[in-house]
């Protein structure tokens, strides 16, 4: 496989990862609206952890565990500050 061959199946898994990133985005802005019809606090820090727990054991390579752990505490993050956002809720 040439270079330019590899780099559009990387363009290619790029967009698939945004357009799933944007799902999640989606998903994330309507639990944001179900928590706050309920008074429910937009961060639940035992269910993040449970979610990069449950990451952390499905990572199989060749990105180290760790990588996996900082990409998706930046996701979590992000999908919390969205969240905030959407809600008026203040800082995310």
């Amino acid at each position: 496989m040439t270079l330019n061959q590899l780099r559009k199946r990387i363009d290619r898994i790029d967009r698939d990862v945004l357009r799933l990133l944007n799902q999640r985005a989606a998903l994330a802005l309507r639990i944001g609206e179900f928590k706050k019809k309920r008074g429910l606090p937009v961060f639940d820090g035992r269910r993040e952890e449970e979610v990069l727990r449950r990451l952390m054991r499905a990572s199989c390579g060749p990105l180290p565990p760790s990588a996996s752990h900082e990409i998706f505490r930046v996701i979590l993050r992000l999908s919390r500050r969205l969240q905030v956002l959407k809600s008026g809720r203040g800082k995310g």
